[in-house]
């Protein structure tokens, strides 16, 4: 909620995918306001829909990565961006898995990938990239 509420404030777009929605079910309660778009999938890697392109920034700029689970269809989506030649950053603790070693072991491999291991606290301060940025107070407060 942190990474979303932030990305908010700072314009940073916020986009979502729900992994077979009719029976998993949406986007769960404290984050579903936060999307300007939301793709329903049911192949693990998000980027393996027709659709997801078009709810990527153009141009080719980085991309946060956060979700659930992250040994499957984070880490499967991260690695066709990567393989497509994006930059990922995954926001570890904005990244979970049932099993902390399947998170864990999803970590180190799309670290091995390429992928840059982050955390929502380092996502937020690169994108105020300085204390005088006029949303830093609103930002900051998202810390506590």
């Amino acid at each position: 909620v942190r990474l979303a509420e932030a990305a908010t404030l700072l314009d940073v777009p916020v986009r979502a995918t729900e992994q077979h929605p009719k029976g998993l079910g949406p986007t769960v309660p404290p984050l579903a306001g936060y999307p300007q778009a939301v793709m329903a999938k049911t192949a693990f890697s998000a980027a393996g829909d027709p659709g997801f392109a078009e709810l990527l920034p153009p141009g080719g700029g980085q991309v946060v990565v956060a979700g659930a689970e992250a040994h499957v269809c984070v880490l499967q989506t991260v690695l066709d961006l990567l393989a497509a030649g994006r930059r990922v950053a995954l926001a570890a603790d904005a990244t979970g898995s049932r099993d902390p070693v399947d998170k864990a072991a999803a970590l180190e491999r799309a670290r091995q990938h390429g992928a840059e291991i982050v955390t929502s606290e380092m996502v937020l301060f690169e994108w105020l990239r300085d204390a005088r940025h006029p949303k830093f107070r609103e930002v900051h407060k998202l810390l506590r």
